[in-house]
């Protein structure tokens, strides 16, 4: 539902009813993860999609039913073998669970405050119930921050603040994920599923050289949504007017500004100086460090050199393992640009978990969702 924050605020602020749906649960070949959702306001108007255009005729008429009837929550599935699922459009292989609810005056205000935060760029999540008890279904409590506050209630105190720790977490993380709580004395006798839906700040991507890659780069990184940091020693090079499209330009040596860095699993760092007296005291911080992905740019005879110089510096080898160099997948690149995006191809596929090969080479699902 937080993809479509923007709207949904101003439906509440102008008071227009509305049924939301969301992807629940995904199996498969499926195009988009759950947390997606689509809402019809009583007038028919809609944003969103759950599909890539599949099945948004049928979740429209669902969304329109409940509008009209008031009615409980809905839980409807779409698969490829189901013919009512094969006439309206989902022939990817793939299964969606959708809940379809209208949003009540008891969800108003968790949700409200919840799209305030993302509108304001602030982390949040919302917890949503979609399985359990039917009077439970679709019950929303929003936690911000890291955790450590919440409005709304799934239940009793105690299954609230397991909710509330485990929405922390992948708040944290920056996950949208499935959770199960309850089921036992410790918390709630009633096993519940909820879909915690998170807003996380932007994850960071860190560049070390203010070379023309490095412009290129902060480009491609700010359009995947990435909070980009160039950062150089040399101030006639690390200047705003030569990188525009990062969030931040630096002048400090690379591995005392990473020393004090806020970062964390997602945290791209991209070394592109090739410069050994700024490289190795860089990378021998930062392949020490729980980042998702180290990358370095040079040749493979640097590459060699660069692996010889951190090891006599002390780097074992299982923090070399993690080192991608020469940074980037081999698309054949010549300029920046496409350097650029050979780079940021390489990036998304570790975070994927993807391999970089060819679609047309690889079998079995190809909207694999992250670990």
């Amino acid at each position: 539902m937080l993809n479509i924050a923007d709207t949904l605020h101003l439906w509440f602020r102008k008071a227009r009813p509305f049924a939301l749906a969301t992807v629940v649960r995904v199996s498969g070949s499926a195009p988009l993860p759950p947390g997606t959702s689509l809402a019809v306001a009583a007038d028919g108007a809609v944003v969103g999609s759950i599909s890539g255009g599949c099945v948004e005729g049928a979740v429209y008429e669902l969304c329109q039913q409940v509008l009209e009837s008031d009615g409980p929550p809905v839980l409807t599935r779409f698969g490829y073998s189901d013919d009512d699922a094969f006439a309206v459009g989902l022939t990817c292989g793939g299964e969606l669970e959708v809940l379809v609810q209208l949003i009540d005056a008891g969800d108003r205000v968790p949700l409200v405050l919840a799209l305030e935060q993302v509108l304001a760029g602030r982390p949040v999540a919302v917890t949503q119930i979609v399985d359990g008890p039917q009077s439970l279904i679709g019950r929303v409590m929003s936690v911000f921050g890291n955790g450590n506050a919440h409005y709304g209630s799934l239940g009793s105190a105690r299954e609230d603040q397991v909710v509330v720790s485990r929405a922390g977490a992948l708040l944290r993380a920056g996950r949208t994920a499935r959770v199960e709580v309850g089921g036992d004395d410790a918390t709630c006798p009633e096993r519940l599923t909820l879909l915690v839906h998170t807003h996380a700040a932007p994850p960071r991507m860190l560049i070390f050289g203010a070379v023309d890659f490095a412009a290129a780069l902060s480009r491609a990184g700010s359009f995947l949504g990435y909070h980009v940091t160039v950062v150089d020693a040399r101030p006639v090079f690390a200047t705003r007017a030569r990188f525009p499209h990062a969030d931040e330009v630096v002048v400090d040596w690379p591995h005392r500004y990473l020393a004090t860095a806020d970062v964390d699993a997602r945290t791209a760092v991209c070394v592109l100086t090739h410069d050994a007296k700024f490289d190795i005291p860089l990378l021998r911080l930062a392949l020490g460090q729980p980042v998702g992905y180290v990358g370095a740019m040079g040749s493979r005879r640097t590459h060699d050199h660069r692996l010889d110089l951190l090891r006599e510096a002390g780097v074992p080898e299982e923090h070399l393992a993690r080192l991608r160099s020469p940074i980037g997948l081999d698309l054949g690149a010549g300029t920046p640009e496409q350097t650029a995006i050979s780079i940021v191809a390489e990036i998304v596929a570790d975070a994927n978990e993807g391999s970089g090969l060819r679609l047309s080479e690889v079998s079995g699902s190809i909207h694999r969702r992250a670990a």
